[in-house]
């Protein structure tokens, strides 16, 4: 099984770059979209139904803002694209796949580079976002949550730590939350558990400002995280580099087949 997580900044634009075109080359099980930038009625066909996909979304009241979906092969057996908490369902951050065995979940968490407000949002989210994690992790035998959160965990995972430790996305209260995710919850960083000392090589993240793509100055704020079951189907993850569609790039998982 293979897993892909993106976060598109605009799925338009990553249209015009031929990002449906890789994913018919790359052919994974599920891909997990962050930040649409649309709602339903600015979608073409390939954009809802790739061919051998069907796109479930959870799209954000304010036009071209956020959004989240998952494209699938497979039908599910209960589409969730709300949490009950409407600070969160109305930017359209959170969308769920379930089936028999396994759940999928592509989430998007806010930045609170913007300002004091949006960093209390932000930390809002995470406290209410960490309690549906809590349930979720035992719902079904594998669960896999994909997406931007907008966080680093540790030194490694971002190029400048020394200068972002008073900025939003590397703040301790922001790291200390990934902690008690994987530390408590027992949820799993499947790129951690498969690489746990690289570096440069795994951020998936540039800034547009001063060639941070091209230094590359970047961050590790994408994740594929899993219970302990589906962290034990790992088998190997990449990020993909050779083509842009995004100021973030492609996080790809692969999996053992779940039994």
């Amino acid at each position: 099984m293979k897993i892909i997580t993106l976060n598109l900044n605009g799925i338009r634009a990553a249209s015009r770059k031929g990002m449906f075109e890789w994913i018919k080359v790359e052919d994974p099980d599920f891909i997990c979209v962050q930040e649409l930038k649309a709602h339903q009625a600015d979608l073409t066909t390939e954009m809802l139904k790739p061919e051998g996909y069907t796109g479930f979304f959870s799209y954000a009241i304010k036009k071209g803002y956020s959004g989240v979906g998952i494209y699938s092969k497979m039908t599910p057996l209960q589409q969730i694209n709300t949490t009950g908490n409407s600070h969160i369902d109305d930017e359209g951050r959170y969308a769920e796949l379930i089936f028999e065995d396994f759940s999928i979940i592509s989430l998007y968490l806010p930045s609170g580079s913007s300002g004091e407000e949006r960093q209390n949002f932000k930390y809002k989210v995470l406290e209410d976002i960490v309690d549906i994690l809590k349930k979720k992790i035992s719902q079904t035998k594998y669960v896999a949550v994909c997406g931007d959160f907008n966080i680093a965990h540790h030194e490694i995972d971002l190029k400048n730590f020394k200068g972002n430790k008073k900025n939003s996305g590397f703040l301790p209260e922001e790291r200390d939350w990934l902690t008690t995710l994987f530390s408590e919850l027992k949820w799993v960083d499947i790129y951690r558990r498969l690489y746990p000392n690289t570096t440069e090589d795994a951020y998936t993240w540039w800034s547009n400002r001063g060639q941070a793509w091209m230094k590359n100055v970047g961050w590790r704020i994408d994740y594929q995280i899993g219970n302990e079951a589906l962290a034990n189907k790992a088998l190997s993850t990449s990020i993909y580099k050779e083509d842009r569609f995004s100021d973030h790039a492609p996080l790809i998982v692969n999996y053992s087949k779940l039994d």
